[in-house]
């Protein structure tokens, strides 16, 4: 009689156990909803991007220009290029296909783009002046033929200083066990 006592009391109190844990992971995830916005021209973010949402469950949005960019437009080696006349026109905003993404229930934001010149295209510029991202924590990530990340992170900081930037990574090639591990490092910083 007694065994059956304790038997019942330990699945009773493991059964506890669990629901409190289903509960707290449930809240975690409801109080750090995440999302992830890229700009890819080429479909190299893009797949990234796609990676980052399914290891955090988070919700994938790209950003669209309003006028594709074609690989002429694209050339870097031609000063008349769309991509570098932006590039070097620092008040350069490129229109956006979309503005209407509702970031008022998002925590985290990670934001992906390739580098260009340096730096984020200015179309990530476009995407963070349209939106209110203040008291979200936002975390670059890009894909690079030869650049690191730094630099567009350091420019990131200096033209929107208001928002809470992370350091984010460059992730040329990254698998999935390579992003999932930064992932994890990144929350445990950004958790309170």
């Amino acid at each position: 009689m007694n065994r059956i006592i304790l038997t019942l009391t330990a699945v009773m109190t493991l059964s506890f156990a669990a629901c409190a844990q289903n509960k707290g992971e449930k809240s975690m995830q409801a109080e750090n909803k995440l999302l992830v916005v890229y700009f890819s021209a080429t479909g190299t973010t893009a797949k990234t991007a796609r990676t980052i949402a399914d290891v955090t469950g988070g919700t994938l949005y790209e950003i669209v220009p309003q006028q594709a960019y074609t690989s002429k437009d694209l050339d870097w080696n031609d000063r008349q290029s769309r991509s570098s006349v932006e590039m070097n026109n620092p008040q350069a905003r490129p229109a956006l296909k979309d503005t209407k993404l509702d970031v008022t229930t998002c925590d985290v934001i990670f934001i992906g783009y390739p580098i260009w010149w340096d730096q984020a295209p200015r179309i990530i510029n476009t995407f963070i002046e349209s939106h209110d991202l203040k008291g979200k924590t936002l975390v670059p990530f890009a894909t690079s033929g030869g650049s690191g990340i730094s630099n567009s992170v350091k420019e990131l900081r200096k033209a929107y200083p208001e928002l809470e930037w992370q350091d984010g990574k460059l992730l040329n090639g990254a698998n999935r066990n390579t992003i999932q591990n930064w992932i994890s490092d990144v929350m445990l910083l950004i958790e309170p």
